[in-house]
C-alpha cells in the first residue's frame, strides 16, 4: 500500500482553470447574441472613451481635409496619424465588443493595445502641434489641430487608466498569492 500524498481536484483552484460553465441550450437566437457581444462594454468608461477618441480624430480629419493648405507635409502627415489612430482604435474597441482577445491568447493585448497607444499618442501630439504652428489662422486647420489635441488627451486618459487598472490588478494579485 502506498502512503503518497493524494491530489483531489475541484472545480475551482488558485492554480488550475476553472470548471467549465453548466452548458445550457439557448430558446432564442436573442441569447446567442448575447454570448458573441459585449453589450456592457458599450456603456463602460473605458467603451465611451474609445468612441470619444475616434469622434474627436475624425473631426479633425475632416476639417483638414476640407480645408486650405500651405504646407502639404505637415497636413499630410497630421491627416495619416489621425486616420492610423483612428483604424486602431477602431480595431480595438471590435476587439473588446467581439470578445476576440479571449480566442487568440498567443498576443498580449493589453501590452499591444498600450503600446498602440504610447506610440499613437506622441505621433498624435506631434502632429497637432506641427498642424497649429502652421495653421496661419486658417478656421479648419485651428479646428482640426484642436480636435486632435482634444483626441491627444483623450489617448493619454485612456492609456493611463489602463495603465493603472493594469497596474493594480498585478499588484493585488501578487499580494494574495
Amino acid at each position: 500500500m502506498s502512503h503518497g500524498a493524494r491530489v483531489i481536484r475541484t472545480g475551482v483552484s488558485s492554480g488550475g482553470p476553472a470548471a467549465p460553465p453548466p452548458v445550457t441550450v439557448a430558446s432564442s437566437s436573442a441569447g446567442s447574441d448575447v454570448e458573441l457581444m459585449d453589450g456592457g462594454y458599450f456603456r463602460s468608461c473605458a467603451g465611451m472613451l474609445k468612441v470619444a477618441q475616434m469622434i474627436s480624430l475624425l473631426i479633425a480629419f475632416i476639417s483638414v481635409n476640407n480645408s486650405s493648405w500651405t504646407d502639404y507635409s505637415a497636413y499630410s502627415f497630421f491627416q495619416i496619424v489621425t486616420m492610423c489612430d483612428l483604424v486602431m482604435i477602431l480595431f480595438f474597441y471590435i476587439m473588446h465588443i467581439f470578445r476576440v482577445y479571449r480566442n487568440l491568447t498567443c498576443v498580449s493585448w493589453p501590452l499591444a493595445e498600450f503600446l498602440h497607444y504610447l506610440i499613437g499618442t506622441l505621433l498624435l501630439l506631434i502632429g497637432s502641434i506641427v498642424a497649429a504652428a502652421k495653421s496661419y489662422n486658417i478656421t479648419g486647420l485651428v479646428a482640426g489641430a484642436t480636435f486632435g489635441f482634444l483626441a491627444t488627451i483623450l489617448c493619454v486618459i485612456s492609456m493611463w487608466s489602463s495603465y493603472k487598472v493594469s497596474c493594480i490588478t498585478e499588484s493585488t494579485s501578487k499580494c494574495h498569492a
